[in-house]
C-alpha cells in the first residue's frame, strides 16, 4: 500500500511539472535593457549664418570611434511563440552631441524551439524620439541584429543583444567658439553608425 502511495505520489509531482512546462507563452511581456554603444561613423552637414551675417555650408565626415551607453524598459505582446513585437522607451547618448530620450518599435524573430528553450533570435528596431538639449529637436533611429536567448523560467528570460545601428540627429551648432543660435540655423543633421552590445532581462 504504501508504495502504490509513493508512485502515485511521484506521478502527481511529474504530471504536475510537465503541465508547467507545457503552459503557453505569456503575451504580454515587459522588462529592461542596458547597452554599450561603440560608434564607428560620424557625418554632418550644417547651414547656418555665423554671427557676421554671412552663410556657413560645412560638411563633412569620418571614421572614428567613441563610447556611450543606453538603457531602456519595454513592453510588448506575443503574436506567437516566435514573434514579438515591443515598444522601447529609453535614455540614450548619440556620440559626444548630446543626450536624447528614443521611442521605438522592436520586431523579433525567434529561431528554433518552443519558449521554454534556449535560442537565438533576430530583430529589426526602427523609431524616433527627442534630442535633450537647449533647443530639443527629433531624432530617426534604426537597428538591425540578434542575440541570443537563455530561458530562465516560463515568465524570466536573459537576452543577449549585438545590432548594427544608425541615428539622424540635430546637434546645436559652434562657429569659432561661437555657440549659432537657433533662429539662425538652417541645417544642423548629423548621423551616426555604431555597433552596440547589450543584455536585457525580460519578464
Amino acid at each position: 500500500m504504501r508504495r502504490i502511495s509513493l508512485i502515485a505520489s511521484l506521478l502527481l509531482l511529474s504530471s504536475t511539472f510537465v503541465s508547467g512546462q507545457d503552459k503557453p507563452m505569456p503575451k504580454i511581456t515587459y522588462g529592461l535593457e542596458w547597452g554599450y554603444i561603440a560608434v564607428f561613423y560620424s557625418g554632418y552637414h550644417h547651414n547656418f549664418f555665423a554671427p557676421e551675417g554671412y552663410r556657413v555650408d560645412p560638411r563633412g565626415h569620418e571614421f572614428m570611434y567613441d563610447s556611450n551607453a543606453e538603457a531602456y524598459m519595454n513592453v510588448g505582446y506575443n503574436f506567437s511563440e516566435k514573434l514579438n513585437l515591443s515598444l522601447y522607451l529609453g535614455l540614450s547618448a548619440i556620440e559626444d552631441y548630446h543626450h536624447t530620450v528614443p521611442v521605438s518599435f522592436r520586431l523579433t524573430r525567434y529561431h528554433g524551439g518552443d519558449h521554454m528553450s534556449d535560442r537565438w533570435f533576430s530583430f529589426i528596431d526602427l523609431g524616433t524620439g527627442i534630442s535633450i538639449k537647449k533647443h530639443p529637436q527629433e531624432i530617426l533611429t534604426g537597428k538591425i541584429g540578434g542575440g541570443y536567448r537563455m530561458s530562465l523560467s516560463r515568465n524570466t528570460k536573459l537576452d543577449f543583444l549585438v545590432s548594427l545601428r544608425s541615428a539622424l540627429t540635430h546637434p546645436d551648432i559652434e562657429y569659432y567658439g561661437t555657440e549659432i543660435e537657433y533662429s539662425r540655423i538652417n541645417r544642423n543633421n548629423a548621423y551616426i553608425s555604431a555597433i552596440s552590445f547589450g543584455i536585457a532581462l525580460i519578464f
